[in-house]
Protein backbone atom coordinates (compact mmCIF):
# COMPACT_ATOMS: atom_id res chain seq x y z
CA UNK A 1 0.00 0.00 0.00
CA UNK A 2 0.77 3.63 -0.29
CA UNK A 3 1.77 5.59 3.07
CA UNK A 4 0.40 8.10 4.55
CA UNK A 5 1.79 10.88 6.45
CA UNK A 6 -0.80 12.73 9.13
CA UNK A 7 -0.46 16.35 9.51
CA UNK A 8 -1.85 18.30 12.24
CA UNK A 9 -2.72 21.17 11.98
CA UNK A 10 -0.96 24.27 13.14
CA UNK A 11 -1.52 26.07 16.29
CA UNK A 12 -4.59 28.31 16.20
CA UNK A 13 -6.09 30.93 18.04
CA UNK A 14 -8.22 28.60 20.29
CA UNK A 15 -5.33 26.08 21.35
CA UNK A 16 -3.75 29.38 22.41
CA UNK A 17 -6.49 30.37 24.40
CA UNK A 18 -7.69 26.68 25.86
CA UNK A 19 -10.59 26.80 24.07
CA UNK A 20 -12.13 23.39 22.38
CA UNK A 21 -12.57 24.70 19.37
CA UNK A 22 -14.63 21.27 17.62
CA UNK A 23 -16.21 22.41 14.25
CA UNK A 24 -17.00 25.97 14.20
CA UNK A 25 -15.81 28.03 11.56
CA UNK A 26 -13.31 30.85 11.69
CA UNK A 27 -10.64 29.40 13.48
CA UNK A 28 -7.27 30.36 11.86
CA UNK A 29 -3.86 29.44 12.90
CA UNK A 30 -2.19 32.06 14.74
CA UNK A 31 1.19 33.51 14.23
CA UNK A 32 3.36 30.45 15.84
CA UNK A 33 0.60 28.07 13.97
CA UNK A 34 1.68 29.47 10.43
CA UNK A 35 5.26 28.88 11.32
CA UNK A 36 4.47 25.53 12.22
CA UNK A 37 3.07 25.20 8.80
CA UNK A 38 6.00 26.54 7.42
CA UNK A 39 8.24 24.26 9.12
CA UNK A 40 6.20 21.30 8.14
CA UNK A 41 6.26 22.39 4.78
CA UNK A 42 9.59 22.89 4.50
CA UNK A 43 10.46 18.96 6.04
CA UNK A 44 7.82 17.79 3.44
CA UNK A 45 10.19 19.33 0.56
CA UNK A 46 12.53 16.75 0.30
CA UNK A 47 9.30 14.56 -0.81
CA UNK A 48 7.96 14.14 -3.91
CA UNK A 49 3.79 13.99 -2.94
CA UNK A 50 1.38 12.11 -4.91
CA UNK A 51 -1.17 14.28 -3.14
CA UNK A 52 -2.83 16.29 -0.02
CA UNK A 53 -6.02 15.61 1.41
CA UNK A 54 -7.35 17.91 4.16
CA UNK A 55 -9.97 18.25 6.78
CA UNK A 56 -12.40 20.98 5.32
CA UNK A 57 -12.01 23.20 8.81
CA UNK A 58 -10.21 26.62 7.86
CA UNK A 59 -7.06 25.65 10.20
CA UNK A 60 -6.49 22.07 7.81
CA UNK A 61 -6.70 24.39 4.77
CA UNK A 62 -4.36 26.45 5.59
CA UNK A 63 -1.87 24.08 6.87
CA UNK A 64 -2.18 21.90 3.67
CA UNK A 65 -1.70 25.43 1.72
CA UNK A 66 1.94 25.75 3.26
CA UNK A 67 2.80 22.47 2.38
CA UNK A 68 1.96 22.13 -1.31
CA UNK A 69 3.74 25.67 -1.47
CA UNK A 70 6.55 23.79 -0.79
CA UNK A 71 6.60 20.84 -3.49
CA UNK A 72 7.57 21.29 -7.16
CA UNK A 73 3.99 20.34 -8.81
CA UNK A 74 1.31 21.93 -6.10
CA UNK A 75 -2.38 20.72 -6.60
CA UNK A 76 -5.80 21.11 -5.58
CA UNK A 77 -6.45 19.84 -2.18
CA UNK A 78 -9.50 17.58 -1.71
CA UNK A 79 -11.61 17.72 1.61
CA UNK A 80 -12.76 15.15 3.01
CA UNK A 81 -15.62 15.63 6.02
CA UNK A 82 -14.81 12.07 7.41
CA UNK A 83 -11.24 13.77 7.91
CA UNK A 84 -12.83 16.83 10.24
CA UNK A 85 -13.07 17.22 13.60
CA UNK A 86 -14.98 15.41 16.44
CA UNK A 87 -18.40 16.76 16.98
CA UNK A 88 -18.00 17.87 20.68
CA UNK A 89 -21.47 19.24 20.55
CA UNK A 90 -22.52 21.69 23.56
CA UNK A 91 -18.57 21.30 24.96
CA UNK A 92 -17.60 22.51 21.10
CA UNK A 93 -16.52 26.81 21.77
CA UNK A 94 -16.08 26.01 25.77
CA UNK A 95 -12.57 26.41 27.72
CA UNK A 96 -10.80 23.26 28.25
CA UNK A 97 -10.21 23.95 32.18
CA UNK A 98 -14.35 24.27 32.61
CA UNK A 99 -15.11 20.74 30.72
CA UNK A 100 -12.05 19.80 32.81
CA UNK A 101 -14.82 19.75 35.87
CA UNK A 102 -17.70 17.96 33.99
CA UNK A 103 -18.70 14.12 35.11
CA UNK A 104 -18.00 13.18 31.09
CA UNK A 105 -14.27 13.91 31.71
CA UNK A 106 -12.74 11.19 33.64
CA UNK A 107 -14.48 9.10 30.56
CA UNK A 108 -12.73 11.30 28.12
CA UNK A 109 -9.46 10.36 29.83
CA UNK A 110 -9.87 6.55 30.54
CA UNK A 111 -12.49 5.14 28.63
CA UNK A 112 -13.63 7.06 25.42
CA UNK A 113 -14.99 4.16 23.52
CA UNK A 114 -17.68 4.74 25.61
CA UNK A 115 -18.09 8.59 25.37
CA UNK A 116 -20.86 10.60 23.59
CA UNK A 117 -20.37 14.00 23.59
CA UNK A 118 -23.57 15.48 24.69
CA UNK A 119 -25.74 16.75 21.75
CA UNK A 120 -22.15 15.67 19.58
CA UNK A 121 -20.53 12.46 18.33
CA UNK A 122 -19.76 9.45 19.94
CA UNK A 123 -15.65 9.19 19.94
CA UNK A 124 -15.81 5.28 18.56
CA UNK A 125 -17.61 6.61 15.67
CA UNK A 126 -14.86 9.22 15.34
CA UNK A 127 -12.64 6.65 15.26
CA UNK A 128 -14.40 4.40 12.81
CA UNK A 129 -15.41 7.20 9.92
CA UNK A 130 -11.59 8.31 10.31
CA UNK A 131 -9.83 5.08 9.75
CA UNK A 132 -12.24 4.43 6.98
CA UNK A 133 -11.28 7.57 5.09
CA UNK A 134 -7.80 7.15 5.53
CA UNK A 135 -7.65 3.68 4.62
CA UNK A 136 -9.97 4.50 1.49
CA UNK A 137 -8.10 7.51 0.15
CA UNK A 138 -4.59 5.33 0.59
CA UNK A 139 -5.81 2.58 -1.52
CA UNK A 140 -6.59 4.85 -4.35
CA UNK A 141 -3.61 7.17 -3.93
CA UNK A 142 -1.59 3.61 -4.56
CA UNK A 143 -4.03 2.67 -7.18
CA UNK A 144 -3.49 5.79 -9.22
CA UNK A 145 0.72 6.17 -8.49
CA UNK A 146 1.88 2.86 -7.56
CA UNK A 147 3.02 0.96 -3.82
CA UNK A 148 5.76 3.71 -3.45
CA UNK A 149 3.19 6.70 -3.39
CA UNK A 150 3.58 8.66 -0.32
CA UNK A 151 0.98 11.17 0.92
CA UNK A 152 -0.43 13.49 3.04
CA UNK A 153 -3.81 13.50 5.03
CA UNK A 154 -4.62 17.06 7.19
CA UNK A 155 -6.42 16.72 10.44
CA UNK A 156 -6.72 16.87 13.74
CA UNK A 157 -5.42 15.68 17.20
CA UNK A 158 -8.06 13.74 18.37
CA UNK A 159 -9.17 12.26 14.32
CA UNK A 160 -5.04 11.61 13.93
CA UNK A 161 -4.48 9.54 17.67
CA UNK A 162 -7.63 7.40 16.46
CA UNK A 163 -5.95 6.62 13.60
CA UNK A 164 -2.79 5.66 15.05
CA UNK A 165 -4.72 4.03 17.45
CA UNK A 166 -5.89 1.86 15.06
CA UNK A 167 -2.39 1.77 13.28
CA UNK A 168 -0.97 0.40 16.23
CA UNK A 169 -4.03 -2.00 17.77
CA UNK A 170 -4.64 0.04 20.49
CA UNK A 171 -7.45 0.11 21.91
CA UNK A 172 -10.07 3.63 21.54
CA UNK A 173 -9.54 2.96 25.47
CA UNK A 174 -5.81 3.54 25.29
CA UNK A 175 -5.78 6.55 22.87
CA UNK A 176 -5.16 9.43 25.11
CA UNK A 177 -1.47 7.74 25.95
CA UNK A 178 -0.46 9.29 22.56
CA UNK A 179 0.20 12.65 21.93
CA UNK A 180 -0.01 15.13 18.88
CA UNK A 181 1.09 18.61 18.77
CA UNK A 182 0.18 21.29 16.07
CA UNK A 183 1.91 20.56 13.24
CA UNK A 184 3.46 17.14 14.07
CA UNK A 185 4.14 14.44 11.54
CA UNK A 186 3.16 10.55 12.02
CA UNK A 187 3.65 8.11 9.55
CA UNK A 188 1.69 4.64 8.70
CA UNK A 189 2.46 2.21 5.99
CA UNK A 190 -0.97 -0.11 5.41
CA UNK A 191 0.90 -3.19 4.39
CA UNK A 192 -0.93 -6.36 3.49
CA UNK A 193 -1.11 -7.96 6.60
CA UNK A 194 -0.89 -5.43 9.11
CA UNK A 195 -0.10 -1.37 9.08
CA UNK A 196 3.18 -0.35 9.96
CA UNK A 197 3.71 2.73 12.21
CA UNK A 198 7.29 4.65 10.80
CA UNK A 199 6.64 7.86 12.80
CA UNK A 200 4.29 9.41 15.63
CA UNK A 201 4.28 13.40 16.92
CA UNK A 202 7.51 14.28 15.26
CA UNK A 203 8.39 18.12 13.98
CA UNK A 204 11.66 17.82 13.45
CA UNK A 205 13.97 15.68 11.56
CA UNK A 206 14.48 14.76 7.84
CA UNK A 207 11.94 13.04 5.90
CA UNK A 208 13.85 12.71 2.84
CA UNK A 209 14.33 8.73 3.49
CA UNK A 210 10.59 8.82 2.48
CA UNK A 211 11.57 9.26 -0.98
CA UNK A 212 13.44 5.52 -1.46
CA UNK A 213 9.88 3.97 -0.34
CA UNK A 214 8.81 2.49 2.26
CA UNK A 215 9.24 -1.54 1.03
CA UNK A 216 6.89 -4.32 2.23
CA UNK A 217 7.65 -7.10 4.41
CA UNK A 218 8.53 -8.96 7.62
CA UNK A 219 9.88 -6.56 10.75
CA UNK A 220 13.03 -6.96 10.92
CA UNK A 221 13.86 -9.13 13.82
CA UNK A 222 16.15 -6.69 16.41
CA UNK A 223 14.67 -3.94 14.50
CA UNK A 224 17.17 -3.79 11.26
CA UNK A 225 19.42 -0.77 10.01
CA UNK A 226 16.94 1.69 9.43
CA UNK A 227 16.91 3.94 6.07
CA UNK A 228 18.28 1.75 3.20
CA UNK A 229 18.96 -1.11 4.91
CA UNK A 230 20.76 -3.73 2.19
CA UNK A 231 18.26 -6.16 0.65
CA UNK A 232 15.05 -4.78 2.37
CA UNK A 233 14.60 -0.94 2.02
CA UNK A 234 13.12 -1.11 5.14
CA UNK A 235 12.57 2.60 6.58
Amino acid sequence: MATVILVRHGRTTANATGLLAGRAAGVDLDETGRRQAVRVGERLAAVSLAGVVSSPLERCQQTARYILERQATPSEVPLDPDLTECDYGQWQGRKLADLATEALWPMVQSQPSAVVFPGGEAMAAMQARAVAAIRRHDAAFEAGHGAGAVWVAVSHGDIIKSVLADALGMHLDLFQRLNVGPASVSIVRYGPGRPGVFATNTDAGDLSWLSQGIQPGDAPVGGGAGPGEPGTGSA
